[in-house]
């Protein structure tokens, strides 16, 4: 059967269901991590997209898919809660980048390392189906 890449066939649509909603499912367990650092998921998408060099405020609202003064919003509370600062752009005084913080690193890393904790469902996985799964998933990956 010839499947176009916007009709996957029903073994693809059942993987992805069945995927979302275990992501789903564990959403908690990320809300929690996000919570702790008083955090929305929005804020920690945000922040999740800052880096040390910096991006001016119009390029981080095309990333996000927002208007700049919804960015701008984000970028206050990030800033209020010392996770982002904007500094001047070398190449254009004018400009005003957006980079992560010292304190915005290391929450990067908190939450990432609660991020790649596995939800508790994933033990009852034996070593051949986790072995599996990792290969799998490890090639949806490389494909993207």
């Amino acid at each position: 059967m010839t499947t176009s890449p916007d009709q996957p066939d029903a073994s693809a649509a059942d993987a992805w269901k069945l995927m979302f909603d275990f992501l789903m499912k564990s959403a908690p367990q990320r809300l929690e991590s996000q919570q702790k650092h008083g955090l929305t998921p929005n804020d920690s998408r945000a922040l999740f997209s800052l880096d040390k060099a910096g991006k001016p405020v119009g390029t981080l609202a095309r990333e996000w898919g927002c208007d700049p003064s919804t960015a701008t919003w984000l970028v206050d509370r990030l800033e209020r809660a010392g996770l982002a600062e904007r500094v001047p752009s070398p190449d254009d005084r004018r400009v005003k980048l957006v980079r992560v913080t010292r304190r915005g690193t290391e929450t990067l890393q908190d939450l990432m390392a609660a991020y790649q904790r596995p939800p508790a469902e994933m033990s009852r996985l034996s070593r051949d189906e986790l072995a599996a799964l990792v290969g799998i998933l490890g090639k949806l990956r490389k494909d993207a």
